[in-house]
């Protein structure tokens, strides 16, 4: 049995700039943390932890795109069988005009 695995199909730019993303704003809050950063008398490391958390906070967006772009398209209606969907939208139509026509009535125009 072969596996249809492919890795990782779409969007890999969006990966790549979420993985630096992520890997920048580690380093960072790291750094700040840790690392003595006094320069002149002036201590840089709460600038260092407050840009690796916002650096964290971006590639949250890189790791949206990504997976967002790697999901498979939903089903037509033809694997569904057409019940299913003809039955919401059968619903959703029949809520619709409820709503639109208890509004008509009930405004004082």
């Amino acid at each position: 049995m072969a596996s249809d695995y492919e890795g990782v199909p779409h969007c890999k730019l969006a990966l790549i700039v979420a993985v630096l993303l992520d890997l920048l704003g580690v380093l960072s809050l790291l750094m700040g943390v840790f690392a003595p950063m006094e320069i002149q008398g002036k201590d840089f490391g709460d600038f260092l932890v407050y840009t690796g958390a916002l650096l964290v906070i971006l590639s949250m967006a890189g790791w949206v795109m990504w997976y967002s772009g790697n999901i498979e398209g939903l089903p037509s209606k033809n694997t569904l069988g057409g019940t299913v969907g003809d039955a919401v939208d059968r619903i959703a139509r029949t809520l619709s005009r409820r709503i639109r026509v208890t509004r008509t009535h009930s405004s004082p125009t």
